[in-house]
């Protein structure tokens, strides 16, 4: 039933332990070192295959980056607006961990990153430049300028964000199922997610998950190199920039190795603290009351320019400025999306499908446009009025844009420094989580996978990020956004197909939880409820619960196992160190499945990358949770008798043969 996962030696003092699914850990990490070692060989010919699978790509499928991005808008805006909203993300009596106030502000700190502190100068003022369409320089030109910044950063981007991240939500949190993105094709495929078509989905998603991480690594590197050559005179090269990521990889790898999760959680909120520093002094010290001005008009005009620029393709004129801008950022986004996925879907427990969109689609975005418009439109204000000739200066040098704007302002090394600090810890936490996400999918969900596992994908991320500036600089890192994303892209469009498809069981009650209604209806050894609800309030330990699984659980399962043998079937049990499994052959009409799992659950923190010594720190407790094949959410079912656990069993069966038509 489970994934291939190599169990930790029982000796807990043992430093080496393997926890992995060998088929997408291996292969990923043979594809990964591959590209890296071929990159890092033959530069040269590496770069003409960039520039090959880029042209190729916008040429034949820039077409299906640009529909189905669109496609991930409306879905999630239907799903908001529907019955499905108010569908939560667990239980239906669960409640969110945090206050919508703590919410908002885990979800800017997904919003924020090195993408905001390279693009926030860089994209505004080469829009302004070197418009689409048109002249450049111009009043026009300006308007538009913080109009496609918008688009790129705007709704779209956090649509992306939200099919993997309400997917993984729901999947995990209503139905049980691992933190895994092939959970969200289980009600397409059922257990097949198990096998290769699982494997491949994870392989999509660790490729897409690295070349995005790398990118961003690259990106926030190559605007370090810029400060610190505004700063102290450091040259601008790629030896310095492959010297810049080696330095600040080992950083990240430190704090891994180190344990220093909490740090890094600090680091999270250190980050959002110093960008938030970084964001009030500009706003202070530049055009402030213009740059209000300015955000209510941008936000104006991207809305009402927002559903003719989506699909815009410049069919009837091509231009390579779609592959540079629109293309690119539809597959960083992509890309990322597991791990941006993975985080806001941590935090979002409780919350209902229409509290979750309406979140995550619009607050993260509203700040973006703030942050956009703040710095954007400085650039901007300061080229048109001839202050600085920001435009002219940053043509050929994009990292440097932020500084040359900083350089204008009072206090300009102070606030270089900051920026250039604060580069550094995004690119310290956003290699360790990355990295985290990376190593969750390739051990296929284990909990408390070893650290060196983590360190590994930490340094393949440096690895890739050194070998794309070596190959091509940012035109390569471009390239590998959008090629990593094509197949991940299409593995997006299923998720949406499975999730509506789980939902749908939703609004014919087949998701109800049976266990809330208090002791089985038929049970032949019903319990108090004073002892009912003891069980139900009770925080249980591990030893508490697979106690429970040895002791009650699997002699009630191969009971019933034992009654379907005398009646012709061939019931199956599998057991593994947390869960026990019946499984029930049907022939062509398919198969019954009742699983009982130790399920542990906490409170979600600020920063999810957390290793074992951090997670043991916390209060867990325990539950048996209990699934079948028939849709239903997961149902506690602690304290059960042996004969209410057969009762919920056989009730489950009943719903099977009915749906098969399989007769009394």
């Amino acid at each position: 039933m489970n994934d291939p996962v190599l169990k930790e030696p029982a000796e807990s003092g043992q430093n080496f332990r393997i926890k992995i699914n060998a088929p997408v850990f291996l292969t990923s990490a043979v594809l990964i070192l591959a590209f890296a070692l071929f990159g890092a060989l033959f530069p040269e010919r590496s770069k003409q295959i960039f520039d090959a699978l880029q042209a190729g790509i916008v040429a034949d499928f820039g077409w299906f980056y640009i529909l189905t991005v669109a496609g991930f808008l409306v879905f999630v805006l239907f799903l908001m607006l529907s019955r499905y909203g108010d569908v939560k993300l667990g239980p239906d009596d669960s409640e969110p961990e945090y206050s919508y106030l703590s919410w908002f502000a885990m979800l800017f700190s997904a919003g924020m990153g090195i993408g905001l502190i390279f693009f926030g100068v860089a994209e505004p003022i080469q829009h302004y430049a070197n418009p689409p369409v048109g002249e450049g320089g111009t009043i026009q030109a300006a308007r538009d300028a913080m109009v496609l910044t918008f688009f790129h950063w705007g709704l779209h981007a956090w649509a992306i964000y939200i099919v993997v991240g309400l997917a993984l939500a729901y999947f995990a949190f209503r139905r049980g199922l691992p933190l895994t993105i092939r959970s969200a094709l289980y009600p397409l495929i059922g257990d097949r997610i198990n096998g290769p078509i699982g494997h491949a989905i994870d392989i999509f998603a660790v490729l897409g998950t690295m070349f995005g991480v790398a990118t961003s690594l690259g990106l926030g590197v190559l605007q370090v190199n810029a400060g610190f050559n505004y700063l102290i005179g450091l040259p601008v090269s790629v030896p310095v920039q492959i010297g810049l990521i080696a330095a600040i990889t080992g950083m990240a790898t430190l704090s891994v190795v180190m344990g220093l999760d909490k740090g890094v959680k600090r680091l999270s909120e250190l980050n959002i603290i110093l960008a938030g520093l970084l964001l009030a002094f500009v706003l202070i010290t530049g055009p402030t009351i213009f740059l209000f001005q300015a955000f209510v008009q941008n936000v104006g005009a991207y809305l009402g320019q927002v559903v003719p620029r989506t699909f815009r393709m410049y069919a009837y004129e091509p231009n390579p400025w779609l592959a540079n801008w629109t293309l690119f950022y539809w597959g960083w986004w992509i890309a990322w999306s597991p791990f941006v996925g993975m985080f806001i879907a941590r935090i979002s427990r409780g919350r209902t499908i229409r509290q979750f969109i309406a979140g995550v689609l619009l607050v993260p975005a509203l700040f973006t446009f703030l942050w956009m418009t703040v710095f954007g439109n400085s650039a901007i204000a300061m080229d048109l009025s001839g202050i600085a000739p920001i435009a002219a200066t940053v043509k050929n040098n994009l990292p440097v844009a932020l500084f040359e704007v900083l350089g204008q302002l009072p206090l300009a090394s102070l606030a270089s420094g900051l920026a250039t600090l604060l580069v550094i810890t995004f690119f310290v936490t956003s290699a360790d989580s990355g990295a985290l996400v990376i190593d969750m999918i390739t051990s296929g969900a284990a909990e408390n996978p070893p650290v060196w596992q983590r360190v590994f994908w930490a340094c393949c991320a440096g690895a890739v990020a050194g070998v794309l500036l070596v190959a091509g600089g940012l035109q390569a890192l471009q390239t590998a956004a959008i090629t990593s994303a094509l197949p991940f892209s299409v593995v997006m469009v299923f998720i949406c197909y499975g999730l509506l498809r789980a939902l749908q069981t939703e609004a014919r009650g087949s998701a109800m939880d049976l266990a809330i209604t208090g002791v089985p209806a038929g049970a032949r050894s019903p319990v108090s409820w004073q002892s009912r609800l003891s069980a139900i309030t009770r925080h249980h330990d591990k030893p508490e619960v697979s106690a429970f699984l040895r002791d009650t659980a699997k002699p009630a399962l191969q009971a019933i196992a034992g009654q379907f043998d005398g009646s012709g079937l061939s019931p199956e049990i599998s057991e593994d160190e947390d869960v026990i499994d019946l499984k029930i052959e049907h022939g062509e009409r398919g198969t019954f499945r009742y699983a009982i799992r130790a399920r542990g659950f906490r409170a979600p923190s600020f920063a999810w990358a957390e290793t074992r010594k951090t997670k043991d720190g916390e209060r867990t407790h325990y539950r048996a949770m209990a699934h079948s094949s028939e849709g239903d959410q997961p149902h506690d079912v602690t304290g059960f008798s042996s004969d209410q656990l057969i009762n919920d069993l056989l009730n489950r069966y009943a719903h099977f043969r009915q749906s098969r038509r399989l007769g009394p």
